[in-house]
């Protein structure tokens, strides 16, 4: 008999290899030296997306990065041929808050910008951008800036990073963006399909697990309302989905 087991990670407690070891080992046990097992690890664009990449054969290639408060990390990317596999959570997550202390105001996306940035100036074409389990709720605002977006306040002063300070935000100047982003090809590994802001929105659903209480959703969500961009250099703000 030949069993395929295919796990994602059992978050909290154990990876999605360790599952699948586990699951593995129990039905050796019960089935003995006649069955096959072949363990394939999964993930779905969270936590472990980048394991399951290595898994699967991809080459981890080191990066140093920003986290999600700014202290530095040893983060990484997977890299098979001209495709990288560059994992949110493992960069700017919320297992990598300095004491565990989550900071939904002051998180960012920059780090994943930096390791994007990396596998760019590696040669990759085409990138897989898996943004579950972020400790932040930027807008992606962070991850321009680290790409060499300039985004500014009202007044015209660079913005801060972290979601709290969206609601200050005035236009992006795109024209300083990392030369490769306009020819590489960008795909997004998530499993949730929720709009950008509202009641089912990034900061209402997501906001409370990375520790936003009532007041902080209220600031995250206004600062995802900013307007689209419009032609005028700089820019209107208008990054997108969020990130995380």
């Amino acid at each position: 008999m030949h069993v395929l087991v295919a796990p994602d990670k059992f978050k909290g407690s154990l990876t999605a290899t360790e599952v699948a070891g586990h699951i593995a080992a129990g039905l050796r046990r019960v089935a003995g030296d006649g069955l096959t097992v072949a363990c394939v690890p999964v993930a779905d664009g969270g936590d472990g997306t980048l394991e399951a990449a290595v898994a699967a054969g991809f080459e981890r290639v080191p990066a140093r990065a920003s986290g999600p408060t700014g202290e530095p990390v040893d983060a990484a990317y997977g890299r098979r041929g001209e495709l990288a596999v560059v994992e949110l959570a493992s960069v700017c997550g919320l297992g990598l808050l300095p004491g565990g202390r989550r900071e939904p105001l002051r998180a960012s996306s920059y780090g994943m910008g930096e390791v994007i940035g990396a596998a760019l100036d590696a040669g990759c074409e085409r990138i897989v951008l898996g943004v579950g389990g972020s400790a932040s709720t930027d807008g992606g605002a962070g991850l321009l800036q680290a790409l060499g977006a300039r985004v500014y306040d009202r007044a015209g002063a660079p913005l801060l990073r972290g979601g709290g300070a969206l609601r200050e935000a005035g236009s992006v100047d795109l024209s300083s963006l990392h030369p490769a982003v306009g020819h590489t090809g960008f795909t997004v590994a998530s499993d949730v399909d929720n709009p950008l802001y509202g009641p089912q929105g990034a900061a209402a659903v997501y906001g409370p697990q990375k520790g936003a209480g009532p007041a902080d959703v209220a600031a995250l969500d206004e600062g995802l309302r900013q307007p689209s961009p419009d032609s005028s250099t700089p820019q209107s703000l208008g990054l997108g989905p969020s990130v995380g």
